[in-house]
């Protein structure tokens, strides 16, 4: 059985071939971030532009790497949401047209669920080691969730943010220290050169009595130490607004 899987969620328009829920035959991602990082984030309007401008070849690159015809497909399978409306509806509406004119089942997939059963998924021939119930923790630029999966489609939320979420910090900090988008990556890298101990920022919700999290204290507590530096090793400055 074959399954093509079907993103476009956010930034990056993907397809995928995955044989008898489990084998991944191919796996094409084609991204916007060079057309992103120069706002600082990701832009609505460019990243729909992007996913109309890329959907089929991306399709099309998916199915010729894993030596797969649409006819031999079981199922077209596609992101439904949570992810920003126009971006989503470029996806739905390939694999709408898709699934019709091939006859073939239409799947809406939940977003943050997808992210949870990839943990099954693999390109070798042996499948992970993975079994229920396990704890799985989704950590993106829009969400930070911890849930324990009992089984499929039988999950419970332990804990998520209150505010933003990692990624959104790290992004927001990088852009502050004028790092470039995406935050998470170069932050990581130069973390790694540094001393852990130089400066301790706030770490918020620690003492609560349960698992939510809270990044938007960070977030402040980084502008208010730049504000504060008084030779300016970095300098704090208004983003320059660019039209095309």
């Amino acid at each position: 059985m074959f399954i093509l899987g079907i993103e476009t969620s956010c930034d990056e328009t993907a397809a995928s071939i995955v044989a008898d829920g489990k084998k991944i035959l191919s796996n094409v991602v084609a991204t916007s971030l060079a057309e992103h990082s120069q706002f600082g984030g990701v832009v609505p309007e460019i990243a729909c532009r992007c996913h109309v401008e890329w959907i089929h070849q991306t399709v099309e690159q998916a199915l010729a790497g894993a030596g797969v015809s649409l006819e031999e497909v079981s199922a077209v399978a596609v992101t439904q949401g949570p992810g920003l409306p126009g971006a989503l509806l470029v996806g739905i509406a390939m694999a709408k047209a898709l699934a019709f004119a091939s006859r073939k089942p239409l799947l809406g997939i939940h977003h943050l669920q997808a992210h949870l059963y990839a943990n099954f998924l693999s390109s070798e021939e042996k499948s992970p080691d993975m079994e229920f119930p396990y704890m799985g923790l989704i950590v993106s630029g829009g969400h930070t969730i911890l849930v324990l999966v009992r089984g499929v489609d039988d999950y419970k939320i332990i804990g998520q943010t209150v505010d933003d979420a990692a990624g959104e910090a790290f992004d927001k900090a990088a852009k502050l220290l004028g790092l470039g988008y995406p935050g998470g990556p170069v932050i990581d890298a130069n973390a790694k050169k540094g001393n852990p101990d130089a400066i301790r920022f706030p770490r918020a919700m620690i003492h609560e009595e349960n698992f939510d999290f809270s990044f938007s204290g960070v977030k402040t507590a980084v502008l208010y130490y730049l504000q504060k530096m008084e030779n300016g090793k970095w300098k704090v400055e208004t983003p320059k607004r660019t039209f095309h």
